[in-house]
């Protein structure tokens, strides 16, 4: 059971009217290895480090060209109703795997690469990575939630979400308000 393209852009109006500011960080997840998902009240953050415990330093899906992990994709922020319109089946179908989800718009114009997010005691900064989803959010979700993601006259609108460098370190919690502190940091990996 998935959303078909004409689901998902119905569902659009309904995805571009989120709140543009006030979210509070919802479904805390870790990911210890592919297909895990553990769900926690909070999660620390290193900016060498990104999540202890999670995949991001050993195998992620982006490297430096010196092979490092690279930086942009510690934290990633699914929108809340992108993720009600295409996980339909949560009974058998894994989450996203998300560190977390927000019901905030996620839009360019919203939230510029670069942009400082305050989540609790740690401060991320938006990147330039474009999520543009997986093989495993094809087959999670289906082919037309894949193709729209990427639609380009949508990817403006982010609608996988956004990817986070960890500015500074901190402590993240259910509940926690995400905050746009209005800088805007241009940073060279």
């Amino acid at each position: 059971m998935h959303a078909t393209l004409d689901e998902l852009n119905a569902g659009l109006p309904h995805i571009l009217a989120a709140p543009k500011s006030g979210a509070a960080v919802s479904m805390l997840c870790l990911r210890p290895d592919y297909n895990q998902r553990r769900f926690v009240d909070e999660i620390t953050l290193t900016s060498d480090q990104g999540i202890p415990g999670e995949r991001w330093a050993t195998r992620p899906w982006l490297r430096l060209p010196d092979g490092r992990p690279h930086p942009g994709l510690q934290v990633c922020i699914l929108p809340k109703r992108v993720m009600d319109l295409v996980w339909l089946d949560r009974e058998n179908t894994i989450h996203p795997g998300d560190t977390f989800i927000l019901d905030l718009d996620m839009t360019e114009k919203n939230i510029p690469n670069g942009s400082l997010l305050r989540v609790g005691t740690s401060l991320l900064r938006v990147t330039e990575v474009f999520n543009d989803a997986c093989v495993k959010w094809k087959a999670r979700y289906g082919a037309d939630a894949k193709d729209w993601v990427n639609i380009p006259e949508y990817r403006h609108l982010r609608l996988r979400g956004l990817m986070c460098a960890i500015h500074q370190g901190g402590t993240i919690r259910n509940g926690d308000i995400v905050e746009q502190t209005g800088e805007i940091v241009d940073v060279t990996y």
